[in-house]
C-alpha cells in the first residue's frame, strides 16, 4: 500500500515550501516519494520548482481543479504515477490554493486505487498573518479560506516569524477554537518533521467522511504576463505595491536588468521574495486573484 498525503491551503500560504521540505525528509529516510501537483492556470511554476528534484516522479494537473469535477483527470494522473513508477511508497498531493480540500480528497478516493492507496489525511497550511486579517477578504474567498482550515487533520500556522508573540497567541487560540480536532503546529517556511505527521495521522481513527461542499464557481482567475525585456527591480516592486488587495498571489520568473537569468519571484499577501535561478527559465509571471483582467505591467509585457 502507498501512503497518500494531501497538502491544502490558500494561495501563497506556503504549501510548496512544505512540499519541498517533506520531499527532502522522505529521501533522507530512504523512501521514494512521488508528487501530484495542481496548478491554478495553465503555467506550471510551482511544478518547475519541484521538478528540479530529478529523481522524484511528478505529475501535474494544470488549468483545472483536483476536485470532484476533475476526478477523471486526477485518476488518470495517479494511474500514470503508479504504472510508470512501481517503486513509489509515498505520494504527496499539493492542491491549488483555490481547491476545497474535501472535494480534492474525494477525487482521490477512486475504486481504481482502493487496493493500492492509503489516504492518510489532509495537512492544511494556514497563513497566520492572513488569518488575522481574514475579514478583509471577500465573503466567498474567506469562506474557502475557512473551509480549508476547518477540514484539516493537521493544521500548520505558517509564517509565524512575521508575527509578534501576542499575535501568535491570538492566532493559535482562534484556530484551535475553529478546528478543535486538528493539532496546530506553529511553523516558519513550512518546516515540520514528517515523522510527526506520520505518527499523528497514524493514530487518528477514520471518521465519517464529511459532506462535500462545492468550492467551484469562485471569482478567482489567473492572468499570464510575459516579458520581452529585463525590468528594473525597484520599478517592478513599485508596480507590485500599486496592485489592489484582490491580487492574492503572483509567482513566476522575472528578468532583472544586470542579471543573466530571470529571478524566481513570489508574492503573497503583500510580501515579495526574490530567489536567484542558475538556469535560464522562461520569463513569465502568473497573477492570481479577483477582478484582475485589467492588470498590466508598465514595461513591455505580452498578454
Amino acid at each position: 500500500m502507498i501512503d497518500v498525503y494531501l497538502l491544502s491551503g490558500f494561495l501563497g500560504s506556503g504549501k510548496t515550501s512544505l512540499l519541498m521540505n517533506l520531499i527532502a525528509q522522505l529521501k533522507e529516510q530512504g523512501k521514494k516519494p512521488a508528487v501530484l501537483m495542481n496548478e491554478f492556470g495553465s503555467i506550471s511554476i510551482d511544478s518547475d520548482t519541484v521538478g528540479q528534484s530529478k529523481d522524484v516522479p511528478l505529475k501535474e494537473l494544470l488549468n483545472g481543479c483536483i476536485c470532484c469535477t476533475g476526478s477523471e483527470k486526477t485518476e488518470a494522473q495517479l494511474q500514470g504515477l503508479l504504472e510508470e513508477h512501481e517503486e513509489i511508497d509515498v505520494i504527496l498531493i499539493e492542491t491549488t490554493g483555490a481547491a476545497h480540500p474535501v472535494e480534492a480528497l474525494d477525487a482521490v478516493y477512486s475504486p481504481l486505487f482502493a487496493d493500492r492507496l492509503t489516504i492518510k489525511g489532509i495537512i492544511t497550511v494556514a497563513d497566520a498573518k492572513r488569518w488575522l486579517e481574514r475579514d478583509k477578504m471577500s465573503p466567498q474567498i474567506r469562506s474557502l479560506f475557512m473551509e480549508q482550515i476547518r477540514h484539516a487533520h493537521i493544521l500548520l500556522a505558517n509564517k509565524t516569524d512575521l508575527l509578534t508573540e501576542g499575535e501568535l497567541a491570538t492566532v493559535s487560540m482562534e484556530l484551535a477554537n475553529y478546528n478543535d480536532t486538528a493539532p496546530i503546529i506553529q511553523t516558519a517556511n513550512g518546516h515540520i518533521a514528517f515523522s510527526f505527521i506520520e505518527e499523528t495521522l497514524g493514530k487518528m481513527q477514520k471518521s465519517e467522511r464529511p459532506t462535500i461542499v462545492s468550492g467551484k464557481n469562485l471569482p478567482l482567475s489567473s492572468k499570464l504576463i510575459t516579458f520581452d525585456n529585463a525590468v528594473e527591480k525597484d520599478e517592478f516592486e513599485s508596480w507590485v505595491r500599486s496592485l489592489p488587495d484582490t491580487v492574492y498571489r503572483m509567482k513566476g520568473y522575472v528578468p532583472l536588468k544586470g542579471s543573466k537569468n530571470p529571478f524566481l519571484f513570489q508574492y503573497a499577501y503583500g510580501m515579495v521574495n526574490w530567489i536567484p535561478e542558475y538556469v535560464k527559465m522562461e520569463a513569465r509571471l502568473v497573477v492570481i486573484g479577483e477582478g484582475i483582467s485589467d492588470i498590466e505591467y508598465g514595461g513591455t509585457p505580452k498578454h
